[in-house]
């Protein structure tokens, strides 16, 4: 039998050689994991000398050193925290960040200001996170998902399917038309990344490169789909919300006044004072072919 605590300083050792920004923390979730208990017991174990099994040395050693390669944290773990959701996630999906529980939020409040039973449309779900959110936060909503990475879509269904959210895999241009006109709101944290610019995080370059990447050297080119999609699917006086880049916020707001269908635009900034959505209320014009 082994000290928790010689494992964990031994763990955060290993991570803190290889640059990871928390060590301590990734070290004790990481034991969180496999002693299959919470952080905060893992933290208290190890001041009052609790010991582990051979099996769990060696499994805690095997999981600090695959993040020491700089491997995310959740795809380790199986999960990912979201808003009031815990969500199955793993290699080959885009990892939820935090700004974007503020574009969740932001969606939520326009769909639980909806009519019911209100309706709402998460356009390249990835995981699933911002749709999960939305039916978990406004019960009642019917809510539906568009994913076109099979990959993807994996997770997104072991993550909507017991929320009842209906999930289409297929292309954000072209998806769900048979609700065309009825939509509340409609929300996208779409590829957005430039071409070209790669992700400072090294656990940021391990997601999907069909997930970061929106095309064209501004990556503005999803975002167009995107909003041309929502334009389509949206009621009068239905709500759009939509994450991009902190440059990409003229550009945003300039795309959505281009043929006149949306009005009450406004950017909202992130936890780090950086422009991260917009959100437009759709207008009663006619789209334009």
């Amino acid at each position: 039998m082994t000290e928790l605590e010689t494992l964990l300083r031994s763990a955060t050792e290993l991570l803190a050689a290889a640059g990871v920004d928390s060590p301590r923390a990734d070290a004790e979730l990481l034991a969180a994991h496999v002693l299959g208990t919470s952080r905060g017991h893992v933290a208290a174990g190890a001041v009052t000398g609790r010991t582990v099994t051979p099996v769990q040395s060696v499994d805690l050693r095997r999981l600090a050193i695959s993040r020491s390669t700089r491997t995310p944290l959740q795809y380790l773990t199986g999960t990912a925290t979201f808003r009031t959701v815990e969500l199955e996630v793993g290699d080959g999906v885009f990892l939820p960040r935090p700004e974007t529980e503020m574009v969740a939020g932001a969606a939520i409040e326009a769909l639980a200001a909806a009519q019911p039973p209100a309706l709402a449309v998460d356009l390249c779900t990835g995981s699933g996170a911002i749709a999960a959110a939305l039916a978990t936060e406004v019960p009642g909503a019917r809510v539906h998902a568009v994913e076109l990475d099979s990959e993807a879509a994996w997770w997104a269904a072991a993550n909507l399917e017991p929320l009842g959210v209906d999930l289409q895999v297929t292309d954000a241009a072209t998806a769900l038309p048979e609700l065309d006109g009825s939509v509340d709101v409609v929300v996208s944290n779409p590829p957005y990344v430039p071409d070209g610019r790669v992700p400072e995080q090294a656990e940021a370059r391990r997601d999907p490169g069909l997930a970061l990447y929106g095309g064209g050297p501004d990556g503005m080119r999803m975002p167009a789909v995107v909003t041309a999609t929502a334009a389509r699917l949206l009621r009068e006086g239905g709500v759009f919300v939509m994450e991009h880049d902190e440059t990409q916020a003229d550009a945003v707001t300039e795309l959505l006044q281009q043929n006149g269908l949306f009005t009450a635009i406004r950017t909202l900034e992130d936890f780090n004072d950086r422009p991260r959505c917009t959100v437009a209320v759709r207008t009663d014009g006619t789209m334009t072919a």
